[in-house]
């Protein structure tokens, strides 16, 4: 498979070896190129023979020698170089199966691409996979592999997920871990299907393929109300939640009795459903899953909380409103007030915004929509600046889920609206003001 180079950056190794936007790149050192796991891999040498085949038809040859990992300056036309792959599971859980109509068309998009998960931390079922596409993996040390198991039990795993594939592919993960690949995992459980006894078996299978299995997540399935037709579920409950967490405790106390660290964590909102206290950062070990929601309430607050520490403004004449979700509500309240506490002047009012679109069991700041947001602040005095969650927009950063921009918020509230950052330490400068 040949593929199209959009563009080549100037005055770079390519350039000088007269490749031109339209060529085709069919191989590196004899290797075939198929997609950009291929091109980054085989790029990788100090000495490069490339084949292509240019925009007349004509087939040429460029030898360039470079520095290791050095890179020659080619754009592709897509980031994948082929089409991204789509899941062919039918979880009893998908979150995109309860999306209500009308949103913008890439959300409804199912994606279960390993290339995803190694570049951009995407987690994969790997019920698409066949045995070469795990060798290549292994040959190509791609690492870590980020995986959504949600049981190791291969028969409970076929009916969550519906897909034939899905207890097979099991064997998939025994293979990365033997082939020396690094693993995350992700346990996405739903009440009385794979939380209990089958939790404690999944924490046991897949604790004996430590260290190459890194880390697991335990995350509770998410409920919007738009679940016509599908599989029945209930949310967890404060019983439910404690439940899940001390058979995590359980595990990780055996655990770390015989190898000295702990590698299961349960999402920050089973403590905040249990109504018990978050684990302090140390407990997270570096924070290895964080995208899954496990650990962000503890670094934003230690993030915060250093910043506070450290910082010089003892007084800002300065109001403003942070709006976040029911789940961060509090903390985001706390931190606001120990910041009004040491600078004089500042003013912070927080804003819970409940979720209309999805529903009100949806509690999580990057799932709120711009009219969530704008409903929420019916009435308030905002003040000088509104503060939102910056995962509640895409990764451009303009828009929010139900397609409405930062600028229209803007001028709907007749506010400057402003993302406040990833960390901690970029709340509260969004705070003060810089």
């Amino acid at each position: 498979m040949a593929v199209i180079i959009k563009s080549v950056q100037a005055e770079s190794y390519a350039e000088k070896k007269k490749i031109s936007a339209g060529d085709c790149l069919i191989s590196v050192n004899g290797n075939e190129i198929n997609d950009v796991l291929d091109y980054r891999f085989y790029l990788n040498e100090k000495k490069l023979r490339l084949v292509l085949k240019g925009a007349d038809g004509r087939m040429k040859v460029a030898t360039v020698i470079k520095d290791e990992f050095e890179d020659i300056g080619l754009e592709f036309e897509t980031y994948l170089m082929d089409k991204q792959q789509h899941c062919k599971n039918k979880c009893i859980f998908c979150f995109i199966d309860q999306l209500p109509k009308g949103l913008r068309e890439s959300l409804y998009f199912k994606d279960d691409d390993s290339r995803l998960s190694f570049l951009f931390g995407n987690y994969i079922t790997l019920t698409n996979m066949k045995d070469e596409d795990i060798d290549r993996i292994i040959k190509m040390h791609i690492s870590p592999v980020n995986i959504s198991v949600q049981t190791m039990n291969p028969e409970l795993r076929v009916k969550m997920m519906l897909n034939p594939n899905a207890g097979s592919s099991l064997r998939y993960i025994e293979k990365l871990a033997k082939g020396g690949i690094l693993l995350n995992t992700q346990l996405v459980l739903c009440p009385g299907i794979n939380d209990g006894k089958e939790l404690e078996y999944s924490l046991q299978k897949l604790g004996e393929l430590y260290p190459q299995v890194q880390s697991i997540a335990a995350v509770p399935v998410g409920l919007s109300d738009h679940r016509e037709g599908l599989y029945p579920l209930e949310p967890y409950t404060a019983q439910t939640a404690g439940e899940v967490i001390d058979i995590i405790d359980s595990f990780n106390k055996s655990f770390e009795e015989k190898n000295g660290e702990i590698i299961a964590y349960a999402a920050d909102e089973f403590y905040l459903k249990a109504g018990r206290e978050i684990p302090d950062e140390e407990y997270y070990n570096g924070f290895p899953q964080l995208e899954n929601g496990v650990g962000m309430w503890a670094l934003l607050e230690s993030e915060f909380m250093q910043a506070l520490d450290e910082c010089e403004t003892k007084e800002k004449c300065r109001r403003l409103t942070v709006v976040t979700g029911q789940a961060a509500y509090p903390l985001i309240k706390k931190l606001a007030q120990k910041a009004e506490e040491k600078i004089n002047g500042l003013n912070v009012n927080v804003v819970c915004a409940k979720n209309r679109l999805f529903g009100e069991m949806i509690t999580v700041s990057g799932l709120l929509c711009g009219k969530d947001i704008a409903f929420a602040l019916e009435g308030e005095n905002i003040g000088e600046e509104l503060l939102i969650p910056p995962n509640s927009l895409r990764k451009e950063g303009d828009m929010f889920l139900d397609n409405m921009t930062v600028s229209e918020l803007s001028e709907k509230l007749g506010v400057k609206v402003t993302a406040n950052g990833v960390g901690g330490d970029d709340l509260l400068y969004a705070m003060i003001g810089g």
